[in-house]
């Protein structure tokens, strides 16, 4: 089984490209540093994340250096040639990215640093805001507590 759960803070803003050919398809990319440990053995590992279609152009257009997400997707190893040497990679490939803040002040894209969770997987809705409205995404529908089956 090939699964990975991670929960950090974005390094820096995402990139968003889009692959060539007939059928485009968003590609955003963001590191996120995650802790691991405690006191003097805290240790901070630097992960790569990829994220693909519509989800890519959610974290693209809502997410910003600072904001802190959960990450759930698979890790991937690959290698290129540059100037002659074999360059290997490491990426953790996202099935779903959860925005768990607003990061620093307003920049999290929710405007006035009102921090809102908000969750953009392949097969979720948005949640609610800490206020209790719905969160205004087009082509999201907000799930009701009492929809929950837990």
């Amino acid at each position: 089984m090939n699964s990975v759960v991670l929960i950090g803070n974005l390094t820096r803003d995402p990139e968003l490209r889009y692959s060539t050919g007939a059928n485009q398809t968003a590609i955003c990319r963001f590191t996120v540093a995650v802790n691991d440990g405690y006191g003097e053995k805290q240790r901070t590992s630097f992960i790569p994340i990829v994220v693909f279609g519509k989800q890519a152009e959610n974290c693209d257009r809502y997410l910003a250096k600072g904001r802190k997400v959960a990450v759930n997707g698979r890790i991937q190893t690959g290698s290129y040639e540059k100037d002659g040497r074999t360059v290997y990679t490491t990426d953790v490939i996202a099935n779903s990215v959860e925005f768990l803040s607003s990061g620093q002040g307003s920049q999290g894209g929710f405007g006035g640093g009102q921090s809102r969770e908000q969750s953009f997987g392949y097969d979720s809705a948005p949640s609610q805001s800490r206020g209790g409205e719905p969160m205004d995404v087009p082509g999201f529908q907000a799930i009701d507590d009492d929809d929950i089956p837990f």
